[in-house]
């Protein structure tokens, strides 16, 4: 019997190597290399065509077909009593797919999973939770703190090996597959440490496999680094179906769950919770949530409905502005683009002549969600004005607007969205790019202003 040939191939940048290193002589990342199977020149043409045959995941040849013959299935979401979750899913867990969830350790991210493994259980689903970080006792004990895996098809199994857990699967045939871990897996064919690259790669592969060749959704939580991003290569986030992060300060109650992928429904759609003793509750109304702490009659305040995903949000933008003390001016953000902070600023500066050189800048989005569309920018800049001159903001108004590099305010998506949500939370006027006018119709509550230039505005309120 002829010896099977093999060869070594970095997981990280493709580099083929003859023999195995610790460390990629290419990319320099260590325990990457993986062992492959090579074609045999010496094998027969048979041999060496059905070697390179292509299997599609259910096991039948994979053959190209016209784009009219292929047929439309309709996919069934299973909804969980979360509708925040479901509205950042996209409507409900897609049988089939592999969820990814990212979050600093202590976000909610194995109780979000805990609540949801429970809900599906007891609508009927049979679900696997996996913990390679917690034993089964500690996973119950959790559970009956939050009232949950009474009755129901709700099975725990405190394991790392894949091939356990892949026997598992098998045996149980679980609806739902909750991974908590993936860089606590290890995959008995990989020789790298636990962890690696080439553990999460293999692993998260292996559970692919299994979700599409069984229509089983599978949730797997992942590790963040310091920088915020998914522990290991960025090929995981392209693997999964689905990338969820949890953000929020872990000493505060609010968290927010983010959509940053989704092949099944909108990107960049976010949930909002609140943690509790009884777990993850969702936030209905979170425009009331963000601006429910909002101090009257103070400076430096002003209010922007932005758009997260489908949905619009009032958020209330706060601005300090203080005098320099020492060289040049400083300038702090949160929850705001520092970049898109000091364009608004230069803009301020030399379209509607105040001067913000000598002046230390610290800016804030308030509530701790994260504010990246160009919509902001107008209430960014009334903000900062507000705290220059000293003079407040009426309460009772907002602003949605792009500041464009001449001071000009250019229009905005969804502004008909944005606008009735503001006249349903009470707000009397809302200040508006001008070409966003047109072929709307606006609420008889709330009175619409255009506005055309940053300066205009300015002379307007202040």
């Amino acid at each position: 019997m002829a010896k099977v040939k093999t060869q070594f191939v970095c997981t990280n940048c493709e580099y083929v190597y003859p023999k195995y290193l610790g460390r990629c002589p290419n990319c320099g990342e260590w325990g990457t290399l993986v062992e492959r199977e090579i074609e045999d020149e010496s094998a027969p043409a048979s041999t060496k065509a059905k070697a390179r045959t292509r299997m599609s995941l259910d096991g039948e040849k994979n053959v190209p077909v016209k784009i009219s013959e292929v047929g439309q299935q309709h996919v069934h979401r299973v909804k969980s009593e979360m509708n925040e979750l479901n509205r950042v899913l996209g409507g409900g867990v897609v049988p089939g797919s592999l969820v990814l969830i990212g979050g600093d350790p202590g976000i909610g991210k194995s109780t979000l999973l805990l609540q949801l493994s429970n809900q599906l259980a007891n609508i009927g689903g049979n679900v696997l939770y996996v913990s390679g970080e917690e034993s089964a006792e500690q996973i119950k004990m959790r559970a009956e703190r939050l009232n949950a895996g009474e009755e129901t098809d709700f099975y725990l199994f405190a394991q790392t090996d894949m091939r356990a857990i892949t026997k598992a699967i098998s045996e149980l045939k679980p609806d739902f597959v909750i991974i908590d871990s993936i860089q606590t897996m290890s995959h008995p064919e990989i020789e790298s440490a636990v962890g690696s690259v080439s553990q999460v790669r293999e692993t998260t592969a292996a559970l692919m496999q299994i979700a599409k060749s069984n229509g089983i959704a599978i949730f797997i939580v992942g590790h963040v680094t310091k920088e915020g991003s998914i522990a290991g290569p960025r090929m995981l986030e392209h693997m999964v179906d689905t990338v969820l992060y949890f953000e929020g300060e872990r000493h505060h109650t609010f968290r927010i769950l983010r959509a940053v992928k989704n092949r099944f429904g909108s990107t960049n759609e976010i949930g909002i919770f609140e943690m509790n003793e009884r777990g993850l509750e969702e936030v209905l109304n979170p425009s009331m949530v963000f601006l429910g702490e909002r101090l009257a009659g103070a400076n430096g305040s002003a209010i922007v409905v932005a758009l997260e995903g489908t949905r619009p949000i009032l958020v209330e933008l706060q601005a300090l502005l203080v005098p320099a003390m020492f060289g040049n001016a400083k300038r702090t953000t949160t929850g705001v683009d520092k970049n898109r902070a000091s364009v608004i600023m230069a803009v301020l500066e030399k379209r509607a002549g105040i001067m913000l050189q000598t002046q230390d800048a610290y800016l804030k989005a308030a509530g701790g969600v994260r504010l990246a569309e160009p919509a902001i920018d107008m209430a960014l800049a009334v903000a900062i004005a507000s705290s220059y001159h000293e003079k407040e903001t009426p309460h009772n108004e907002c602003y949605v607007g792009e500041l464009g590099l001449t001071g000009e305010i250019r229009r905005v998506t969804h502004i008909e969205q944005r606008v009735n949500e503001a006249a349903k939370l009470g707000f009397k006027r809302i200040y508006i790019p001008k070409n966003n006018f047109g072929g709307w119709t606006v609420p008889p509550e709330i009175e619409v202003i255009g506005i055309e230039t940053i300066k205009e505005l300015l002379v307007k309120l202040f």
